[in-house]
């Protein structure tokens, strides 16, 4: 597998070698997260955006 077709964590930068990861997609893109990581996307989505571009930060929603 080359470069451009390995699957690597967007925030940890493990493999699917190294680690189970979940697909995502945005804006038709795939990514890949892992287990472990899956809380920051959730939680701390603002740490993400240099890494998802274009991704709008929205307010956190009222509960």
């Amino acid at each position: 597998m080359n470069e451009q077709n390995e699957k690597i964590c967007l925030n940890c930068n493990r493999t699917d070698v190294q680690i189970p990861l979940i697909t995502l997609t945005f804006k038709s893109d795939a990514k890949y997260i892992c287990a472990q990581c899956l809380p920051v996307l959730i939680h701390k989505t603002h740490t993400l955006a240099d890494k998802l571009p274009g991704m709008e930060i929205a307010p956190p929603a009222d509960h």
